[in-house]
């Protein structure tokens, strides 16, 4: 869900997600953070499905730098807030916000360069204009 150029996606902690002490396993973000980056996609109406069948192109994470502030633990109902910084002709860099549901201190920021590169071959691929477009709306 959107609000304004930020989208909101929420995502429950399971025992699955945590470490031996209950909190949220360092890596559990990235995946965390991919089904946000998913959903914000789907929300804009550009599904990565399409992006695959329709243009033979998939994003790959190029750079991820993760800043842990504080600790997400079992039960929690987190908020991860997408906001897109920056689209260029085959990369985007966005910047992923962890939130405790009802709290308005971070937990983790993530900053993700992404690169889209051909199904075949993997070298850099143009994003089409309409996804460019769709994600360049909203760079804040």
């Amino acid at each position: 869900m959107f609000e304004g150029k930020k989208h909101r996606y929420e995502v429950r902690v399971y025992f699955e997600d945590t470490d031996a002490g209950g909190i949220v396993y360092h890596a559990t973000y990235l995946r965390f953070a991919e089904r946000a980056r998913s959903e914000c996609l789907r929300d804009l109406g550009i599904a990565h499905a399409e992006l695959v069948a329709g243009h033979g192109i998939f994003f790959v994470v190029r750079r991820a730098k993760l800043d842990y502030l504080r600790p997400a633990r079992l039960d929690d109902l987190l908020v991860v807030v997408t906001e897109v910084l920056a689209v260029g002709g085959a990369s985007a860099s966005l910047r992923q916000s962890f939130y405790r549901r009802g709290e308005a201190a971070a937990l983790v920021v993530l900053t993700v360069a992404l690169a889209s590169v051909g199904c075949r071959d993997h070298r850099p691929a143009r994003l089409p204009s309409r996804w460019r477009v769709a994600m360049a709306e909203l760079v804040g």
